[in-house]
This record gives structure tokens, sequence and C-alpha cells, in this order.
């Protein structure tokens, strides 16, 4: 079981990874548009739409993602303090009560968008009009993703619900870990406590 929810995280992260290269192809446009509008006066009237098509993309595709790495925004002030059974607990509450509808709704209304998108060969609006059909099919793909996600979370609730502690998952990039950075740099908490003692009594002296 245990495997198959890493492969899963796998796969978000890998397609998390895909579609986070939009922001070096965002980044050479945005930078070419500029230089084309005011040095060569050229400005292109598409640029605007495939932009905000190419964000759309990239903010859709990265809901999996961040799942999978438990990044998404939750009141810590409480959470944290909660012991991993009541988390997990709250956890599986809200998956079933907000979660799971929501994905599934945005799934299933997606799917029929981007399908009566492509029936009428949907484009922008713009004096040269590209098409916006193709990009519609990433809403339904990320809310399967998110989905598929979603019920991999919810299994590693109900294991923490049953083990007391949470499951392993797949790692990526992640902040400084203060603890792994004290093993690093050979710093104990009682090196810290003298060092702060020490400027403690620096300041009381002056």
């Amino acid at each position: 079981m245990q495997s198959l929810l890493l492969r899963v995280d796998r796969l978000s992260t890998w397609l998390g990874q895909l579609f986070a290269w939009l922001i070096v192809g965002l980044t050479l446009m945005i930078t070419w548009e500029v230089f084309s509008r005011y040095v060569l006066n050229t400005p292109h009237d598409w640029a605007l739409d495939a932009q905000l098509i190419m964000y759309g993309s990239l903010f859709m595709m990265a809901g999996a993602y961040t799942l999978a790495k438990n990044g998404h925004v939750r009141g810590d002030v409480l959470y944290s303090f909660f012991q991993p059974r009541t988390q997990a607990g709250w956890d599986l509450l809200l998956y079933f009560v907000f979660f799971m509808p929501g994905v599934v709704a945005m799934t299933w209304a997606g799917w029929n968008f981007a399908n009566e998108s492509m029936a009428i060969r949907e484009s922008t609006f713009s004096a040269t009009p590209i098409p916006v059909y193709p990009f519609k099919f990433v809403i339904p793909l990320a809310g399967g993703m998110l989905l598929l996600q979603g019920i991999v979370e919810i299994v590693r609730c109900l294991q923490c619900l049953r083990d007391g502690v949470w499951p392993s998952r797949e790692q990526d990039v992640e902040e400084v870990d203060i603890e792994k950075l004290k093993a690093m740099v050979h710093v104990k908490d009682e090196d810290i406590a003298k060092l702060d003692q020490l400027l403690v009594k620096r300041e009381a002296a002056q």
C-alpha cells in the first residue's frame, strides 16, 4: 500500500515539475514582449492571452503537487499542537465534507466545459486569436490529479488513525531544516544556550 501511495506522490511531483517549466516560458515571453513593445515598438496583441493561459495552467497543475508535499495552507496555530491522530481525524473530516465534493464537481464540470470549448473551437478575442480549447482540458486533468492525490491523503489519514504516526511521503525541495543544519555544522543545543548566556552577560555589562 505504501509503495502505491508513493507512486501517486511521484506522479503528482513529476507533473508539477513538468508544468513548472512554464515559469521559464513565461519569463522569456514577458521579457521578449517588453523588449518588443518598448524597444522595437512592435507589440503583440496575443501575448497577454498566452501569458494568462500559461499562468493558469501552471496554477491549476500545482494543486496536486502541493497536496503531495503537504504544502497547502492550514490553521497551524491550533493544528500543530494536536496529536497526529487528532490531526488525521480533522483532516479526514474536512476531506470528506469540503475537499472531495468540490474537487469532484470541478473535475466533472471542467470535463464538460473543455468538451464544449472544443466543440466550438473556442479561441481568444484578440485581433490575432489563439486557440483556447486545448488548454481548457487542463481543468479536468488538474481536477483528476487532485482527486487521485486526495484519495492518497485520505488513506494516509486512516493509516495515521490506526498507527498514531503519519506515514512517509515523497520528498522534494524543502525549506531549511534547522535540525539538519545543526548537524551539518556540528552545533548542539547546549552550545547555542551557552552563546545566548554569553550575549546576555555582555549586554548586562554594557
